[in-house]
């Protein structure tokens, strides 16, 4: 049998990659990655490995050939307090939760950008049942690093720190995880 379907060889590929070996990968094969959180001040975690893989492949391709999309959750409100409660539980089922103790990737990625003792504790509550413990311990730092979250003034700022790394291409573009019709507007006044 003979397919009908053509490929379309101008079709981007991206990988779901935020542990090393496959952000390596992705800058090695891929397009483009979706690296599940990321912090622009410590773009490297996620860059770095994407350049390992691109200089493997040695076929010239650059930051510039690439794709690199964040999820950014995001919650607009006046109270910064109940828009981080308001991501919280995601992240300490997926730091905590998500894998075995000695292999989650997540766990893994939150330690790399800093919060190793943070890590810990979530994963302990976490796989203890203690799923609001594990909320509780979700840093507001890590929060505020990694998402938009509070007055739309804040995020506005905010948005200055991921249009510093967009500049030079350690990110394209970013993916809004929670955006409501008003961070839409809010983010996209702020950055276009």
């Amino acid at each position: 049998m003979r397919s009908i379907i053509h490929g379309d060889p101008s079709l981007k590929i991206y990988a779901a990659a935020f542990a090393p070996a496959g952000l390596r990968t992705a800058g090695e094969v891929a397009d483009g990655v979706l690296p599940f959180f990321m912090a622009p001040e410590k773009a490297e975690t996620i860059v770095a490995p994407v350049l390992e893989g691109m200089a493997k492949a040695s076929n010239g391709k650059t930051l510039a050939d690439f794709d690199i999309v964040p999820y950014v959750r995001i919650a607009i409100g006046d109270d910064v307090a109940a828009c981080r409660d308001a991501i919280r539980p995601q992240l300490a089922l997926y730091i905590g939760g998500m894998g075995a103790r000695s292999k989650n990737y997540y766990n893994d990625l939150t330690k790399r950008l800093g919060y190793e003792a943070a890590a810990v504790e979530i994963q302990d509550h976490f796989l203890e049942g203690r799923r609001k413990e594990a909320e509780a311990a979700v840093p507001d730092a890590l929060i505020d690093e990694i998402s938009l979250v509070g007055p739309k003034e804040r995020i506005r700022d905010r948005l200055e720190a991921w249009k510093a790394v967009a500049k030079d291409h350690r990110v394209g573009s970013l993916l809004l995880v929670g955006a409501t019709p008003e961070a839409l507007r809010v983010v996209a006044a702020a950055v276009l």
